[in-house]
């Protein structure tokens, strides 16, 4: 598929309550966590878009907007209606929304290119992937043609990734990992903890 007509998003607007603290400004290694992610995926793509509610820090780039969620509140689905809209408002030429969190630090390019080689567009509006049996909802890739039914759930309530993607049907791209999981997300101190042992270790 045509990667210039996909904008890259990473979402980066949620509370982290039970961190206790925002995740993308977490640091890892002297590094922030958001800024693993977005050394993984900055070469994929023209732009980059970062939803945030509040300032962040990252390793600025002329690719890289920042942006916050049209309306609060409405977890990641808000933050990929977010990411339409702002194409939309800005006359952009995307037909594609590449979804990234800001919490899973050993993503790697390589994953993202096999994501894209398997993806075939006629199959499906929407793609996720799934790893060993668990499918990653915010590591997907949404069709602009979408947005009209995303603002309508929305309206209606709908909240939950898990449950609009099913019900619009969604394409799933099977990886397998033998040894580490590249998707280990931090959603604990306890997972902090795991992910700095990591680090240390390679």
């Amino acid at each position: 598929m045509d990667h210039s007509k996909i904008l890259g998003t990473v979402l980066a607007g949620g509370k982290s309550v039970r961190l206790g603290m925002d995740k993308s400004q977490v640091k890892l290694a002297d590094k922030l966590l958001i800024d693993y992610i977005l050394s993984e995926i900055i070469e994929e793509f023209k732009e980059i878009l970062i939803v945030a509610n509040k300032s962040i820090d990252f390793q600025k780039s002329n690719k890289i907007s920042v942006i916050e969620d049209f309306k609060k509140d409405l977890g990641p689905l808000g933050g990929v209606f977010t990411a339409m809209k702002w194409i939309k408002d800005n006359n952009k030429d995307y037909q594609w929304v590449s979804t990234f969190p800001t919490d899973s630090p050993f993503f790697k390019n390589k994953i993202l290119k096999d994501f894209f080689n398997e993806i075939h567009p006629e199959e499906s509006k929407l793609f996720f992937i799934k790893s060993n049996n668990t499918r990653h909802n915010i590591f997907g890739l949404w069709s602009l043609e979408l947005m009209n039914k995303l603002e309508e759930d929305l309206n209606k309530g709908e909240r939950k990734v898990e449950v609009w993607a099913n019900s619009v049907g969604v394409k799933v791209i099977n990886m397998d990992f033998e040894k580490d999981d590249p998707f280990f997300n931090i959603n604990t101190k306890e997972d902090l903890e795991k992910a700095k042992a990591k680090i240390g270790n390679d």
